[in-house]
């Protein structure tokens, strides 16, 4: 049985092991795969493994011997789901491998922005402080979290796991999410208005929908408090990006800290490069290795389970 696996390099650059995997079949690992180059490789597998390469419609109808998709992912926006239904195609995807580590990036990020370590560590390297007069000096305000508002919207497990934290460090936690339920004790769940209006800190952890493509738009934007910080680590394309820079750039927001953009990677005409109080690093918050050995681990895991007849993490219905 041949196994093609389109992407591999993000998730295991060389530090891991992709052994199980190798156990159940004939196993070729490329580290990019171009759309153009799919076919060539992917055409004679009966498992196709990918985690950002593309798989359309047209191209899982000329794989003719494909039966099953894995994803490198939690996200499957990249599979035509519809097409892989038709054609009686598996596709399994990994939740919840990274939870901890995106919620320890949200605020790795948050504290960036209300801390600011790393302009002051460049100062006192740069000499600042060795020539300062004083016993201490800081370049931007310092801002205490006690006692403000994380607005979360989206409330899966990282979600929930950054509401703990928000909690740890003494915040009010208020909560959107497409379903209405029960919270922890010390969450509020919220309108979604109410949540832009109060939140001292949004952080986005909902998944990309029609619903929520580029709901952070400069109606929803000019609702937010001129003091208050977003976060972003869910996916780039929540945000429209031409409005989020224009927020920044008059004030109408304090900040914003990114791990995802809707082009990856990005545009060098991307307008949030170059927008004011704007951190973004590239899209690493799953990247943690205890991370990316659940996930490879879990990918094994779910075609293992295919092949036994009994598959796990299935995100689609397939016909046949």
């Amino acid at each position: 049985m041949k196994l093609v696996l389109l992407d591999g390099y993000t998730t295991n650059p060389g530090d891991m092991d992709w052994g199980k995997l190798q156990s159940l079949g004939e196993l070729t690992i490329y580290e990019k795969t171009e759309v153009h180059e799919i076919i060539e490789r992917a055409r004679d597998a009966e498992i196709v493994i990918t985690n950002k390469t593309p798989l359309s419609g047209e191209t899982l109808r000329q794989l003719v011997r494909c039966r099953y998709v894995g994803t490198l992912s939690t996200g499957y926006n990249v599979v035509d789901l519809e097409a892989a239904d038709e054609l009686g195609i598996v596709v399994c995807n990994v939740p919840a491998y990274c939870t901890q580590a995106v919620a320890q990036m949200t605020f790795a990020l948050l504290l960036e922005l209300t801390n600011r370590v790393s302009l002051h560590d460049q100062s006192v390297h740069n000499g600042d402080w060795s020539s300062c007069n004083q016993f201490c000096y800081w370049k931007s305000p310092m801002i205490e979290l006690e006692h403000k508002t994380m607005g979360i919207l989206g409330f899966g497990k990282i979600g929930q796991a950054v509401a703990r934290i928000a909690q740890a460090m003494g915040m009010n936690v208020l909560v959107h999410s497409r379903t209405k339920r029960p919270l922890p004790e010390g969450c509020t769940w919220v309108e979604q208005k109410r949540l832009f209006q109060e939140s001292d800190v949004l952080s986005i952890h909902c998944p990309l929908t029609s619903e929520t493509e580029c709901l952070i738009c400069q109606k929803n934007l000019s609702l937010m408090k001129p003091s208050a910080f977003l976060i972003n680590t869910s996916r780039g394309q929540v945000i429209r990006e031409e409005d989020l820079a224009e927020a920044l750039n008059t004030g109408r927001i304090a900040g914003a800290a990114l791990d995802v953009l809707s082009q990856e990677p990005p545009a060098k005409d991307n307008p949030l490069l170059t927008a004011k109080h704007c951190i973004i690093t590239p899209h690493i918050s799953w990247a943690a290795k205890e991370s990316r050995a659940r996930l490879i681990e879990t990918v094994a895991e779910n075609l293992e389970c295919f092949l036994q007849g009994r598959p796990q993490n299935i995100v689609n219905h397939p016909m046949k």
